[in-house]
């Protein structure tokens, strides 16, 4: 138990890769496609149930769980150095329990190349644990871009008819913010070199304690090369969330890419960019996260209202989905810069809610299409008559998705307009306060999302059956069944207790706090409600 103990991380990020040996191997030797699905299912199933452990482990205060540091390449100073803390430990859950999912969801539809398709979901299980865990940023770009080769792959092979043009727009612009990120990775390197005296070092905990105990720092004489630093990282990440207006590769690579692909991009790929910046960039450049915070907060509000309009003139199902994570994801990144505890809190709920609830409808729409094959709007009506159990959980699902009380969507998008309505980040004056407005402005989102959800139900599932195709329509599968009832458990439990997963992100989302909102004498940003108080008390002066 010790041992399983010591290695956890090591064992969640290899055992996909040992799955995707056998499952290889397996093929090669004994060559029966058929098993293929249920060795793949069962290597996920035990990472999930490994993962599970994870919740036998305490961090230290400001510290990581199941911490392991080991050295790498020693030429460079890298380290193998991984670690579990509050921001990624519902990640990497997330991350093992969509997997079977996922594998389950392809159980009738992989009809060519079987085995490469398998190898490449566990290769991409291992790759986004790797990113979730890694606390060295070379081995962190490592399994960021190891990430992209497999839903490359996914998307290019087993996608729909316009699969090669979406791969190809994926990988181009992910590849190219990454890159850019690499060269930030090795400036940081020699950076700290240059400041500490210490030799480089790629090592996260290394770098921010050098900025904390004023070894290393990116103001002064340093500011200009802080900022170039900050932007590279920041567009790598941005492109991957996608944050408007890097977001025109999503709604393609989630329109052409199998229902798998789908789910795994919509609930674990992209919370890697949000991640990404709460992780990275708040941690080592805090002055220029809250200097250019105003830039990501009128980003994230256009992507919200500009993802939730288009979604509403989609005539596909999938498309509108995909354009309606441009404006969810869109709320996370204004949760992240409100830089308040409560809209950072909302910020990662919202991450998990997005996971559960966009995930699902990824799900319902493939089980439409293997039916169908279409995803036509206009070739549906009247879905409920002839498959009522399908059309009670799309709706619970969409409902959800426009954030409902009581299910799991309102309660991460309330606190995160709680949060930037509380914040001071951005101009305060005696009579304007951008921050009212930048979360009103970010409420309208809610709205255009039930119009565009409750529109598309109505033409999909209400009136009369207009098509005789889908007069025969069989009802959910005890298969389907299982796959989404999860799900749903899921949307409700998270709606109505959201507890237990607050109170595992909290002292990591105080402490980015207090590192961000610090002014340059060191004293932390008061909140709207303190300027409203000098602000009485010098008029009652007067």
């Amino acid at each position: 138990m010790d041992f399983i103990s010591d290695n956890l991380l090591t064992i969640l990020i290899l055992a996909p890769i040992i799955g995707a040996m056998l499952t290889l191997a397996h093929q090669m030797f004994w060559k029966q496609e058929g098993q293929l699905k249920w060795l793949t299912l069962g290597f996920t199933l035990v990472n999930f149930a490994v993962s599970l452990l994870l919740f036998t482990g305490s961090a230290p205060a400001g510290g990581y769980m199941f911490e392991k540091n080991v050295p790498w390449i020693t030429a460079i100073n890298t380290n193998y150095h991984v670690g579990v803390d509050g921001l990624s430990f519902w990640l990497v859950i997330l991350t093992t329990f969509i997997m079977p999912i996922a594998v389950i969801s392809t159980w009738h539809a992989v009809e060519k190349k079987a085995t490469a398709f398998y190898v490449f979901l566990l290769l991409l299980e291992s790759a986004m644990i790797g990113v979730f865990v890694s606390l060295d940023l070379l081995v962190f770009y490592l399994f960021f871009e190891a990430s992209l080769i497999p839903m490359f792959f996914l998307i290019g092979v087993w996608g729909g008819e316009n699969r090669i043009y979406a791969a190809v727009k994926f990988f181009i612009f992910t590849a190219l913010g990454s890159l850019l990120m690499l060269v930030g990775i090795i400036s940081i390197y020699y950076i700290y070199a240059d400041q500490t005296g210490f030799g480089g070092s790629f090592d996260l905990v290394s770098i921010t304690n050098a900025l904390k105990q004023g070894q290393m720092s990116f103001a002064g004489e340093w500011a200009g090369a802080g900022t170039l630093l900050f932007l590279a990282f920041a567009l790598a990440f941005s492109i991957k969330v996608p944050l408007f207006p890097f977001h025109t590769w999503l709604p393609d690579a989630h329109t052409e890419a199998p229902t798998a692909g789908s789910v795994i991009l919509a609930a674990v790929l992209l919370k890697m960019g949000t991640y990404g910046i709460m992780r990275f960039n708040f941690a080592m450049f805090p002055d220029q996260s809250r200097e250019w915070a105003w830039l990501f907060i009128a980003l994230a509000i256009i992507g919200i209202i500009y993802g939730a309009l288009v979604a509403m003139v989609q005539p596909d199902v999938k498309r509108l989905v995909a354009y309606s994570s441009v404006a969810h994801m869109g709320f996370v990144v204004l949760g992240m810069f409100s830089f308040t505890e409560t809209g950072m809190q909302g910020a990662v709920y919202q991450m998990l809610n997005h996971g559960v609830s966009t995930g699902a409808l990824f799900l319902l729409v493939g089980f439409i299409y293997e039916r169908r094959h279409t995803r036509a709007i206009s070739d549906f009506g009247g879905l409920a008559n002839v498959m009522p159990l399908y059309a009670t959980i799309f709706v619970i699902t969409a409902m959800s998705s426009v954030g409902l009380p009581l299910l799991n969507g309102f309660v991460g998008e309330f606190l995160i307009m709680v949060g930037m309505f509380k914040s001071t980040v951005l101009p305060i004056t005696a009579t304007f306060n951008w921050n009212y407005n930048a979360t009103m402005l970010a409420g309208t989102g809610v709205i255009f999302a039930a119009v565009y959800l409750l529109w598309m139900m109505q033409r999909v599932f209400f009136g009369k059956v207009t098509n005789e195709k889908n007069k025969h329509l069989t009802d959910l599968t005890w298969r389907e069944i299982g796959l989404i009832v999860p799900l749903v458990v899921l949307m409700v439990y998270m709606g109505v207790y959201p507890k237990p997963f607050l109170a595992r992100t909290q002292e990591n989302v105080q402490t980015i706090e207090k590192t961000v909102m610090k002014s340059a004498g060191g004293d932390v940003v008061r909140s709207t409600s303190d300027c409203k108080c000098e602000d009485e008390k010098k008029k009652e002066q007067h």
